[in-house]
């Protein structure tokens, strides 16, 4: 039988396949970016055949490198559920839970207390992923994705759609004297989330010209988006379901009723290997029961 390889070389591959570079796969597993580096040659003399090509300054996993980093993915992923579904008795053990950063912010780190008191022996963990529709991470249990519902491997609960319109804090709505029509958007600056998309698709069915979409302040994440609309910095396109707490204490306020439904939504997606352990039952159970 051949030698199995170290299990931080295998962990090394996974988080370098997952990421796309040395230095966020050095990050995710807390390690130096040479650590992975050495990690990654070594397994590959193990093997015995090459993982990775060097193009530029910078590398990339071979045709068979991204099979077997696939497969190392799945065997992380059930040796995570055995020792979940192993430990201790009952409802106890582990129980990692990957999140949207919204999400996350907004709703679930203000009610995970009513979950814990639920299942109080277990080690409950939050981390989020890099992308929103990312359920590959093989640390996580569970995940609490924003896509479309195609996540292959697991399987997808519907949580929340979502229904974007643009929100304003009072004090800029006051400082810009109230907002009676539509076009009274281009006053404010517009505030973005990676892209301008969310903007261009409300004008378009408010029936203004794209063009307002051009100015503004583009962020890579959209809690910053809050938290500058929030400071009256300038108008955003909200989640009315992740903004629902700022918009009932005043914080924000919707000056329209129209609205634009997102394309995806919030799912919880369960990985097949990860379906029978009791806590990741739990968690499914109250979190349907938990939501508005």
């Amino acid at each position: 039988m051949a030698r199995i390889p170290s299990i931080q070389a295998l962990r090394a591959l996974e988080s370098f396949a997952r990421l796309g570079t040395v230095w966020q796969a050095a990050e995710d597993l807390n390690v130096t970016r040479s650590a992975v580096s050495h990690q990654l040659r070594l397994l590959e003399q193990d093997l015995g055949f090459p993982l990775y090509t060097r193009i530029g300054t910078r590398i990339e996993l071979t045709g068979r490198g991204r099979a077997y980093a696939s497969d190392v993915r799945r065997a992380l992923a059930v040796i995570s559920a055995s020792a979940s579904r192993n430990a201790g008795r009952g409802l106890s053990g582990q129980l990692t839970v990957s999140c949207t950063p919204g999400f996350a912010a907004a709703w679930l780190s203000t009610k995970v207390g009513r979950f814990r008191s639920i299942c109080p022996d277990v080690q409950l963990s939050i981390i989020t992923p890099r992308r929103l529709d990312d359920v590959s991470n093989p640390d996580a249990d569970l995940f609490i994705a924003f896509g479309t519902g195609s996540f292959p491997g697991g399987e997808a609960e519907l949580l929340k759609e979502v229904e974007f319109t643009p929100l304003i804090s009072p004090v800029l709505l006051n400082r810009l004297g109230g907002m009676k029509d539509h076009a009274d958007v281009q006053r404010g600056d517009l505030l973005h989330l990676v892209n301008r998309s969310d903007w261009l698709e409300w004008l378009r069915i408010a029936g203004l010209s794209e063009d307002i979409a051009a100015g503004g302040v583009t962020f890579s994440d959209m809690n910053l988006v809050y938290s500058a609309a929030m400071s009256a910095q300038g108008i955003a396109m909200g989640d009315g379901f992740i903004c629902r707490e700022a918009m009932e204490g005043g914080q924000l306020v919707r000056p329209f009723d129209l609205g634009i439904r997102s394309p995806k939504s919030y799912y919880l997606v369960i990985p097949q290997e990860k379906a029978g352990i009791p806590a990741v039952t739990e968690f499914r159970a109250w979190i349907r029961d938990a939501l508005p």
